[in-house]
Order: C-alpha cells, then sequence, then structure tokens
C-alpha cells in the first residue's frame, strides 16, 4: 500500500523526510496549537494565536498547514502517532511486554488520558474517524489483543465495538452532560475488557 508500511504486522504511516529546521518549525508549531487547546479549547485556535504563541508571522503557519483544518488534521495527526509509537514499541503495560488484557486495558486508559484535548481538536477539524488509518490501525492493535487473549465471537467486530465506547464525543458527552467522572469511564473500559475475554 503505498505510503504505508509494515510494523509488527501494523501498518504505520509514513511521511516525506523533513529537512531538520523545517521539521523544528513544524513542531513549534504544533506545540503551540496543542497548548492553545489545552488551555482555551479548540475554538481557540486560530492562525493568528498559533502564529502570536509560537512567536512566528502567520504567514508561516499558512504555508506549513494550508488553513485551520490542516492544521487540526496535523494535531491530531502527531497524537496518533505518539500512541501507536507507544503500544508497538513502548514499555508495559501499554507496550509489547505484557499480557493482552492488560495491554487492553491500557490501551483504553491511555485513549481516554487524551479525550479531553482530542475530542475536542477532532470536532474542530469534522473528521470522521471511522474510515481513517489511524482508526484502522487502532482496530487492528485492539483485534490483535483481542485473540491473543482468547476471546470468541467476530473479532475485528467486537475491536470495533470496544473502540466505540472510546470514541471522543462521547466520552465528552458522558463527561460534560451526563456527569461522569473519567474514572468512571476508566473503570467501565476495563469492566468491558474483563468481561469480554476469558478470566
Amino acid at each position: 500500500m503505498p505510503g504505508h508500511d509494515l510494523i509488527g504486522g501494523l501498518p504505520v504511516l509514513l511521511g516525506h523526510p523533513e529537512r531538520s529546521d523545517a521539521a523544528r518549525n513544524r513542531q513549534l508549531l504544533l506545540d503551540a496549537a496543542e497548548q492553545l487547546v489545552r488551555e482555551e479549547g479548540a475554538d481557540a485556535v486560530t492562525m493568528d494565536a498559533v502564529a502570536k504563541r509560537a512567536g512566528v508571522g502567520k504567514g508561516t503557519v499558512f504555508r506549513r498547514f494550508g488553513n485551520r483544518a490542516g492544521l487540526m488534521l496535523a494535531l491530531l495527526d502527531q497524537s496518533d502517532r505518539k500512541l501507536q509509537a507507544a503500544y508497538m514499541f513502548g514499555p508495559p503495560p501499554l507496550g509489547p511486554d505484557a499480557p493482552p488484557v492488560t495491554r487492553l486495558i491500557a490501551f483504553g486508559r491511555a485513549r481516554l488520558a487524551l479525550i479531553e484535548v482530542e475530542g475536542e481538536i477532532r470536532r474542530a477539524a469534522d473528521r470522521g474517524s471511522h474510515a481513517s488509518a489511524p482508526y484502522n490501525i487502532a482496530k487492528t492493535h485492539v483485534a490483535l489483543l483481542l485473540r491473543q487473549a482468547g476471546a470468541a465471537g467476530d473479532i475485528p467486530l467486537l475491536a470495533d465495538t470496544l473502540l466505540a465506547s472510546l470514541d471522543a464525543a462521547l466520552v465528552l458527552h458522558q463527561i460534560r452532560v451526563l456527569g461522569y467522572t473519567p474514572d468512571q469511564i476508566v473503570g467501565h473500559w476495563e469492566h468491558l475488557v474483563r468481561t469480554i475475554v476469558p478470566a
């Protein structure tokens, strides 16, 4: 598949190599945008605000990302890549040297820890996640762990069902409207995993 590679049986998105100064500038802008999301929410992320926070001209932000939607998608891509690296190559309990059920629980915890920021960004980017490469990579990972843990049934459908409980829009609704705490939602993820896989 063009633009992809396989690591541990999972597709990993490959980008074109950047010059080191271009990569530094890109990271500076993404860090500035992420800080704005954390501090003020996604609606505060404008090209002007990011340029000011990063200490560059607004034209630099436009040249790098094209428009605000491009910037938001780049933020999501960065977040997805960090999580992929953690569960493919990182230490346990999220990484490879832990039992599959432990890794599934850790995966849910890691996704939920990012939900406040990611949910805001996904809403602002208006990105449908279920056909995206990052979603399919996460689904492949969850399906692999379900198989390793001995789960029964239609594994791809089961992986979709589990991932649906981590949907950013749903989790933000549960926290902000329904009044659940992040700890309750994390506990529910662990309960789901332990219910689905044999003891």
